[in-house]
């Protein structure tokens, strides 16, 4: 295309149902080589936007152009659950339409980038950790050496090492980069503009700058389009009152008083939309059973991973209700694998309190039912089947009265993770695991969040790369994997 413009929306509009609309006349462009993070709020649509993109869905009306030279490849927030059981030579073969003789060398090459070991061409995806397969979607897309990537909350499962080994990637990243995230400090590295996605407008708003940059400039819009509706809203009670007074008065001031009223509706008109924002969540508590008393939990050995075998450590630690615990370690050292132990009661690792109610939030929502219904998610953990409770949880972690009969495969990846709070909220359990639970979480949920755990008084076992959100929530003990596999 001309002027150097990779992608253009010609008032494009997309809507999954009837009266769901997600796009409506939607026009933006972004130019050869720039990197664009895509903002909005949950649910707006987003992810589908990608999708338009790729062409994977089509658009009801409008224009899609993408430069006919240009490739694109996506890197997606998960992996399909479908594909869990390939192999690391099948996953990285549906990237070419032709068959690579030298695939091992191009899958070895690419790893490096995303700074991941070269593993067994027969491992399969559901082998890796949740960290490793966010580094295989980065590097799924990067094999293709697309002229247009597009990343889907890429930093999730990320630790420390891996977001500042991909920010530098994307500095250095010489064609076009669009980015969904949350993650403020990551996205002013390396953004130029922002494209904005309104989930209440369903338009998209091109700003020039860096993240930070734009979210500042919206507050100042915010602030003034408030400002110019109070103006607008006491000059419009000002013609109404004129309206009344002429209007009793009668004969010719019944004009006078329609004009009036007349000019109170095009100064209603004249009010700005003033964007409003995702919910946050509510304060809530997580109660455990208070009167449960003694050891909780008893550690007899802990595993990781040490040169791509699972090494045992004999390992002795008793923790008692009100205890809090972090699992410490990069990415790949087995923190997933041993949380998924100690959930499972495994007495090689672990002995717990057999009457304690155990609730485990795994960060690829495997332990919930994605054939079921939300209403079926929350009535498995509560004691009293009870509709009413049902909707009024769902609605305390924001999950309306219209999705409470929709499967959970239906949800989106931040809904199901406010569907584990609710379970976990319903469930009261004694034992808490959790791992990596601010993965796909709106980043206004996650003080919220931080402050229940803070305030649990259970026994909490917790595994998070989010430097911030630990910050906020009280540890009692530690164990670091990586110094104790040495």
């Amino acid at each position: 295309m001309a002027d150097g413009i990779v992608v253009r929306f010609d008032s494009v509009t997309f809507e999954y149902s009837h009266k769901k609309p997600l796009l409506d006349g939607v026009s933006f462009s972004v130019r050869s080589g720039t990197k664009i993070t895509l903002m909005g709020q949950n649910g707006a649509g987003k992810s589908s936007l990608f999708q338009l993109i790729t062409g994977e869905l089509k658009p009801e009306s409008g224009r899609i152009s993408i430069d006919r030279d240009a490739t694109v490849a996506i890197a997606k927030q998960i992996l399909p659950r479908e594909q869990l059981d390939w192999t690391i030579e099948a996953y990285f073969a549906q990237f070419f339409i032709t068959k690579q003789w030298n695939l091992p060398v191009l899958i070895e090459d690419v790893l490096k980038v995303v700074h991941l070991p070269m593993p067994a061409m027969t491992k399969t995806l559901r082998e890796f950790s949740g960290g490793q397969q966010a580094r295989l979607l980065l590097a799924s897309a990067l094999i293709q050496k697309p002229d247009i990537l597009l990343l889907d909350e890429p930093t999730n499962n990320l630790d420390a090492a891996g977001i500042a080994h991909l920010t530098q990637f994307l500095i250095n990243y010489p064609k076009t980069c669009l980015v969904i995230s949350h993650d403020a400090d990551f996205l002013n590295a390396f953004t130029q503009g922002v494209l904005y996605l309104d989930i209440f407008t369903h338009k998209v708003e091109q700003y020039a700058g860096d993240y930070s940059d734009v979210v500042e400039e919206i507050a100042r819009r915010i602030e003034k389009e408030q400002q110019q509706n109070v103006r607008l809203e006491r000059t419009i009670r000002e013609k109404k009152g004129q309206a009344e007074v002429f209007a009793h008065k009668g004969g010719k001031l019944r004009s006078v008083a329609k004009k009036m009223r007349d000019l109170a509706q095009d100064l209603e008109e004249n009010k700005a939309d003033v964007r409003r924002e995702d919910k946050t969540l509510p304060s809530f508590e997580i109660e455990c059973n208070r009167e449960l008393t003694g050891v909780m939990v008893q550690f007899h050995s802990v595993s990781g991973i040490r040169n791509h075998e699972e090494k045992v450590v004999p390992f002795a630690l008793t923790l008692k209700k009100n205890t809090h615990l972090i699992i410490i370690g990069p990415n790949g050292i087995g923190k997933s694998t041993l949380l998924e132990a100690l959930a499972g009661g495994d007495p090689a690792r672990v002995t717990l309190n057999t009457e304690a109610k155990v609730g485990y939030y795994r960060q690829d929502f495997s332990t919930l039912n994605f054939g079921q219904t939300i209403a079926e998610e929350l009535l498995s953990v509560m004691e009293e089947k009870n509709m009413e409770k049902v909707y009024k949880n769902a609605a305390r972690f924001l999950l309306p009265a219209e999705l409470v009969q929709n499967k959970v495969e239906t949800l989106s990846e931040g809904q199901k993770g406010l569907l584990m709070f609710a379970k976990l909220f319903a469930m009261q359990p004694d034992i808490l695991i959790l791992d990596e639970p601010t993965n796909h979480i709106n980043f206004r949920h996650l003080p919220v969040i931080a402050d229940a755990l803070d305030a649990y008084r259970g026994t909490l076992i917790l595994v998070s790369h989010s430097v911030d959100f630990v910050s906020r929530i009280r540890i009692d003990e530690v164990i670091d994997l990586e110094d104790m596999i040495k």
